[in-house]
């Protein structure tokens, strides 16, 4: 790695952005505002998507996939909805181009006779599926989730954090009751909640949208936020109530146990590849990217020092057993013989990538029967006996996961100020980053007047 990171003290934003692209994440596509996702970046949010899948299905939820296009009338139907997206839509309106003067131009006789919209949420689309797929209480409840891409119009980018297209799952779910709704809303905001503590080692709070805030058509958004080591908060993940507000613009009523019409209640819930933002914010140094095992690419890198063939062959076939045994055990190992790069060279590239664990292997080693270990998370290093290193290796990447988690708590823990007076919070607020715990009134005003003071929000 000849280039180096700023550092997070100088410029936040500028590290994040390095970082990102340094560490072959993503880049910026040639498509203004979008992004490209590459091979390493992609394999995170791979691993991401499965655990949350899985998540899914164990909760009762099957997978769906619903058009890219949306009938622009669609959208007319639920006023709400459509205030909260019409500014962010992408909207098609030809079908067709034509050859002319050695390029293309769109061909202005094929135009749409109804313009599509490039989904911004599939809401609509899949309401007004729902309409033909639930007739009776017997279809309910019916609980989807698709994963898709979606496209939100942005001029002011950063790549996973805000970009005009990204990948997310949102699940759209239909229930007899209220009642029923509602713990579906609260269900999946725990799943989420247990999917960033346990996977991404990110401690967040729960919490509920103020109207204000509220998802365009939602009666209630529940939410998960998070503390980035710059103080600030991001929105992680979000689980919205619909009460019936879909279900009657596309009237979609079922017959209840008593033989009485009903409209159905409604919830919509969703994470992206922010997720993968988060991951970077959260745990990352100067160094680069440090990644919580569950969600590491490659677990452990065996660098061998060696000089000259015979010696690497002698470190490869040492290794090979402790690599079966460690692949047999769910670990992902890479042995790296690039004979290309000097160990050096590769050591801080593995700390670049966030590699969990890294293990040197040389001649000395071998007669010695031990193994450099290397953490990414705390810089620790250890000789450790190479026969127990296939025992050993898996409980480490578990002490990894676990204490990123915690440090990450603490973070939080330690950046959170109650705060009794206003003008103390407009001080502190000028200060310090992080969360406030403050007294609310509950009203509109008092929400719109802080953040007009402060520019900090619920």
């Amino acid at each position: 790695m000849s280039q180096k990171l700023t550092p997070r003290s100088t410029d936040y934003s500028k590290w994040y952005n390095e970082l990102v692209v340094m560490a072959d994440l993503a880049q910026h596509s040639d498509v203004k505002g979008c992004m490209l996702i590459k091979p390493y970046g992609y394999a995170i949010w791979e691993k991401m998507r499965d655990a949350l899948d899985r998540m899914f299905k164990d909760t009762g939820h099957q997978n769906a996939y619903f058009p890219l296009f949306i009938p622009k009338s669609y959208l007319s139907k639920e006023a709400a909805h459509v205030e909260g997206f019409a500014k962010e839509c992408a909207v098609v309106t030809h079908y067709r181009l034509k050859a002319q003067d050695g390029g293309v131009v769109v061909a202005p006789e094929a135009k749409l006779e109804e313009e599509l919209i490039v989904r911004p949420t599939s809401e609509t689309s899949i309401w007004n599926t729902y309409r033909v797929w639930i007739q009776s209480y017997r279809d309910l409840p019916l609980l989807i989730n698709q994963w898709a891409n979606v496209v939100r119009w942005e001029m002011r980018t950063r790549l996973f954090l805000r970009t005009a297209e990204f990948l997310w799952q949102e699940g759209h779910t239909a229930h007899a009751t209220s009642a029923e709704a509602i713990e579906e809303t609260e269900r999946m905001l725990g799943v989420y909640t247990e999917f960033a503590n346990h996977w991404l080692a990110m401690p967040v709070i729960q919490g509920r949208k103020t109207a204000n805030e509220r998802f365009a058509g939602a009666v209630d958004t529940l939410c998960i936020e998070a503390l980035m080591q710059d103080g600030k908060a991001l929105q992680a993940g979000t689980s919205h109530f619909l009460g019936q507000n879909f279900a009657r613009a596309f009237d979609v009523k079922f017959t209840g146990k008593d033989g009485q019409l009903d409209y159905v209640w409604a919830t919509s819930w969703g994470v992206t590849t922010r997720l993968i933002g988060a991951l970077v914010m959260t745990h990352s140094d100067d160094k680069g990217l440090r990644l919580p095992p569950k969600l590491a690419p490659i677990h452990v890198v065996i660098v061998p020092i060696y000089k000259g063939e015979e010696q690497m062959l002698d470190i490869r076939r040492r290794c090979e057993p402790l690599m079966a045994e460690l692949r047999a055990a769910g670990v992902t190992v890479k042995f790296d013989d690039d004979d290309t790069k000097r160990s050096g060279w590769k050591f801080a590239e593995y700390e670049l990538k966030g590699v969990p664990l890294r293990l040197a292997i040389g001649p000395k080693d071998l007669e010695n029967g031990t193994a450099e270990v290397v953490r990414r998370d705390t810089g620790e290093k250890a000789n450790l006996p190479f026969a127990e290193l296939g025992k050993r290796i898996p409980a480490l990447l578990d002490a990894i996961q676990q204490g990123m988690f915690d440090a990450a708590l603490q973070f939080r823990d330690a950046h959170i100020t109650p705060v009794d007076e206003y003008e103390t919070l407009k001080k502190l607020l000028d200060e310090k980053g992080g969360f406030f715990s403050v007294h609310w009134d509950g009203t509109t005003e008092t929400e719109e007047k802080i953040k007009a003071d402060t520019k900090a929000t619920m």
